[in-house]
């Protein structure tokens, strides 16, 4: 018992990190988010008439995009969401650098009764290391 209250921040930092990992691996898949890699994804756009949807910002957008995404930075996500109304029954490739803002824009689009979102796993990063093109805008 000593041995923990000595090191009771310790302990405290090792569980949060640990409650942090498990929710970086598994938190998405506890809300009901999925995740494609970019084969899959290729599939959703070319089968299933899939929209991509990026949602960084226009400068990130300008140096490379998806061809043919749809950009709504996710900050203004919420307010134009009018925009995406007729794509409800589709499914939705959700893109950002790296595929954290990904998931918020799932959740909020899930909020919006949209049910088929998808995050692209590892986001453009991913889209480039696989050698996949890219347009500039």
């Amino acid at each position: 018992m000593q041995f923990v209250t000595n090191n009771i921040l310790s302990i405290s930092i090792a569980l949060f990190s640990g409650a942090m990992l498990f929710w970086s691996i598994f938190g998405n898949r506890i809300r009901g988010i999925k995740e494609v890699d970019c084969p899959a994804a290729l599939q959703l756009i070319n089968h299933k008439n899939a929209l991509v949807l990026d949602v960084r910002e226009e400068g990130e957008y300008k140096l490379g995009n998806i061809l043919n995404s749809k950009l709504i930075p996710l900050g203004k996500l919420n307010e134009r969401i009018g925009e995406l109304e007729k794509y409800k029954e589709q499914p939705i490739v959700v893109v950002c650098r790296t595929a954290n803002r990904s998931a918020a824009a799932c959740a909020a689009l899930g909020k919006h009764g949209f049910a088929q979102t998808y995050i692209l796993a590892g986001g453009i990063t991913a889209w480039q290391k696989a050698n996949l093109p890219l347009e500039k805008a």
